[in-house]
């Protein structure tokens, strides 16, 4: 196939990349070799191996807004940014930035399931329609789910949640209380047919979520287990470096009798809690189980809760320390306790020789409903600041020009970084290293803060006047913009990573 054919079906942002690609698949290292003279700054072998380039990851950036049911800042800063793309009402597609956000907060889900000893499991996407009738969640009204239709009557879903698949399992595995404790979670795909999609991955009608569920032998060993759960989600939400809150909550139609709720609050929630601001309280709650109503005011679409507080049940304090707030719900835990073990014989031996039903937890954490969530907390007029712990990439590298001064300065960038971090520069620093003549550092930078990484490095005026590197980074809240400095070669990554740190010290002070 010509070159001219590739470029017509692939049309990259720089040619050089496919290039290399159409060249090398066809004729080896030999034309490997000569295509790297193609890239915009070029960098010797030791740099190269820990440089990321742009021109590499197809990011389809600008110029591009969200359909026309998605009128939401955020849901349009994500398509404009190219992490998503929306494919039907309420399905969207991760594009490579909105993957490797998505793998950074399944990398920290991982890190928090494994510290209370979960073990990763991959359970299918269809479930039986049997197994939810026998709990008694397909009876009634079932318009939500899903349903397979093959060559007969299969009786399948698309699967909303896997209660009934685990404890199946659970069912058929765990006989003893010797087997026990059991903590079995996935990052998988859930499936709704919300009537309604709306406000992008905040309510779609296919998501991923992270769900864990545990078996015990007592009732008291699963509330100790919901404790350590607890325990790893505060940790989880804590690396996020953003403030949330922990809300009690009712448990719906999920069953049991304890359960709470992991919020952002945000003008953009669909959900309202009741916060307590006295010392020493620590009153949250959903609207729905709080004993307090707020007098409410109607506007063209929803109930706004007033300002104003009055007194929580919890302290009694005066004057009023209860206000409400809205909110964006992001993580669930549940005590099921025998909800769905009894009715699917999820039973075991007891050490007395009875044969008892396993008591059962689920928790969920919303990851691709955390990328909505988290761009609705943080967009500006501009973009999306992303916090650096999931962040596509932590720094960015803009050359201002394609002049061998300029080569030489990113050169030494490259060369400070590897240095300072090693191999981890490929995951951390990205170089914009698209044509200069195609691409103004003006546009680069506009398009920097669109898609909202932490730092930027530029190597222009100041570099070629001073020998010092301009970086610019963006300030941890929302309602602050970027500031700027210029640093010593030798401190970049000393004064990037001090900056970094100090993230979630801004958030939660």
């Amino acid at each position: 196939m010509s070159k001219r054919r590739l470029l017509q079906l692939f049309p990259l942002q720089s040619h050089s990349i496919l290039v290399k690609q159409s060249v090398c698949g066809f004729r080896g290292r030999r034309q490997y070799q000569q295509t790297r003279s193609v890239h915009h700054f070029p960098l010797n072998d030791n740099e190269e191996h820990n440089v990321t380039r742009l021109s590499s990851i197809w990011t389809p950036t600008g110029g591009i807004t969200a359909e026309e049911d998605e009128h939401d800042t955020a849901t349009s800063l994500l398509v404009r940014a190219g992490y998503i793309r929306q494919a039907h009402s309420g399905i969207f597609h991760m594009l490579p930035f909105g993957l490797r956000v998505q793998q950074k907060l399944e990398a920290l889900a991982d890190k928090h399931m494994k510290s209370i000893g979960a073990s990763k499991v991959s359970l299918s996407s269809i479930t039986s329609k049997s197994l939810w009738t026998r709990t008694g969640r397909y009876g009634g009204d079932h318009s939500e789910f899903l349903e397979v239709k093959g060559r007969k009557d299969s009786g399948f879903l698309l699967a909303p949640t896997h209660e009934e698949e685990i404890t199946s399992i659970a069912a058929s595995s765990i006989k003893s209380y010797k087997d026990l404790p059991v903590r079995l979670y996935q990052i998988s795909r859930k499936y709704r047919d919300e009537l309604r999609p709306r406000r992008g991955l905040l309510r779609a009608r296919e998501f991923l979520m992270k769900d864990l569920y545990t078996f015990d032998e007592t009732e008291s060993a699963a509330h100790e287990t919901y404790r350590k759960v607890s325990e790893a989600y505060r940790g989880f939400f804590k690396d996020l470096g953003l403030p949330y809150e922990v809300a009690e909550a009712s448990s719906g139609a999920m069953g049991g009798n304890l359960s709470h709720e992991y919020h952002f609050l945000s003008p953009d929630g669909e959900d309202t809690l009741h916060c307590c601001s006295a010392s020493g309280c620590n009153y949250v709650a959903n609207e729905e189980v709080s004993p307090v109503s707020f007098p409410t005011t109607k506007n063209d679409s929803d109930s706004s809760p007033q300002p104003q507080a009055v007194t929580c049940p919890k302290c009694n304090t005066s004057p009023p320390t209860l206000t409400a707030h809205r909110s964006i719900e992001v993580a669930h835990t549940f005590h099921l306790g025998t909800r769905y073990s009894h009715p699917l014989s999820a039973t075991f031996k007891s050490a007395t020789g009875a044969v008892v039903p396993s008591q059962m937890g689920c928790h969920g954490i919303g990851v691709s409903r955390l990328i909505g969530a988290i761009a609705s907390l943080k967009c500006t007029d501009i973009g999306i600041p992303l916090p650096s712990s999931i962040a596509p990439f932590q720094v960015v590298v803009l050359p201002a020009k394609n002049t061998p001064e300029i080569q030489d300065g990113v050169a030494k960038v490259f060369q400070e970084l590897s240095r300072s971090i090693g191999a981890e520069a490929r995951e951390k620093v990205l170089l914009d290293d698209r044509d200069p003549e195609r691409f103004s550092l003006v546009w680069k930078l506009k398009d920097a803060g669109l898609v909202g990484y932490p730092v930027v490095v530029v190597v222009g005026r100041a570099w070629e006047k001073r020998w010092t590197i301009e970086v610019i980074f963006q300030e941890p809240r929302k309602q602050q913009g970027p500031k700027r400095m210029e640093v010593e070669l030798d401190d970049l990554w000393e004064d990037v990573a001090e900056r970094l740190a100090g993230w979630e010290d801004v958030m939660w002070n």
